[in-house]
């Protein structure tokens, strides 16, 4: 990233679990890590799965103060973002780990917007401050969401340069996301007028747990392209087994080797990633005007 380059903060949401965001973001950040790009994957779901799939077990490995709360929470415990994030045992990926800690931000927040101490940042410029102090050591940021819409969420969708919204192709999924849509839409007007911003080199959606031979599913796709047109990202990830089955050691394709499964099986599955995260990688270089 040049000097002139600005950090791509690219946030992964959903508004329904089961939509592949952990798995999305996780392959995202470590296939912009391994072709030479300096990531910060940053977990904001109390959940951890992302930093589950990275070596850290939320309930053991990450401690009180020890998650993003820890760099945007409202009182004098508050410490740089610096001392929180930890290395991964990728070269050039680390990670700000998160657990059941981060639900504070929600509970705290609204005290804080009825106290409305004058000193204090609004909420939504908390989490953007944060990574604005460790911008020069990255080049891309990769938020995982809870798969709600809380203060987290929009602090996530506020810090924002991008947005990726995975979708499964399913009606109910397609109709909760549009549901999702029309009520971010009507928050984020909110806090733009209170000063937020809410420009976005691009925004994108990502069709995930596809079956190329589901009848259903390839008219949702369909119909989602009509739609959202050029937004819908042209590669779909691909339902696969071996995603899933390397998920239960904990572990994601770019770590397992290709012997564990069927080699066409694992070439399928590691060919769509490579699609999908080169199309992304594609837009963040164009973002910095290097398309």
């Amino acid at each position: 990233r040049g000097s002139g380059d600005h950090l791509q903060v690219i946030t992964v949401v959903n508004f329904k679990g089961g939509s592949g965001k952990t798995t999305t973001a996780a392959h995202l950040a470590q296939y912009l890590a391994l072709n030479g790009y300096r990531v910060l994957a940053l977990d904001l779901d109390p959940q951890a799965s992302l930093s589950a799939l990275h070596g850290y077990q939320p309930e053991f490995d990450v401690g009180e103060n020890e998650t993003l709360y820890g760099a945007i929470r409202y009182d004098g415990a508050r410490r740089d973002l610096r001392d929180i994030i930890r290395k991964t045992y990728f070269t050039n990926l680390d990670l700000v780990p998160g657990n059941i800690e981060l639900m504070e931000f929600e509970h705290e927040t609204p005290k804080a917007l009825m106290g409305r101490d004058p000193a204090d940042t609004m909420f939504f410029t908390r989490m953007d401050a944060a990574l604005a102090s460790v911008a020069d050591s990255y080049d891309v940021v990769v938020v995982d969401c809870p798969p709600q819409l809380g203060f987290l969420t929009l602090s996530a969708l506020c810090a924002a340069t991008a947005v990726l919204v995975t979708v499964h192709p399913q009606m109910l999924d397609v109709m909760s996301m549009c549901q999702f849509l029309i009520m971010t839409s009507d928050l984020l007007s909110v806090v733009a007028s209170a000063g937020g911003n809410m420009s976005y080199d691009w925004m994108r959606y990502l069709v995930t747990r596809y079956e190329p031979g589901d009848g259903p599913q390839n008219q949702m796709v369909s119909f989602m392209r009509a739609m959202f047109g050029d937004h819908v990202l042209n590669y779909p990830m691909l339902k696969s087994t071996a995603i899933s089955d390397a998920g239960i050691t904990k572990q994601t394709l770019y770590e397992v080797t290709r012997d564990q499964f069927t080699r066409s099986t694992y070439d399928r599955a590691m060919e769509a990633l490579d699609n999908v995260n080169g199309e992304i990688a594609q837009l963040i270089r164009a973002a910095w005007g290097r398309a």
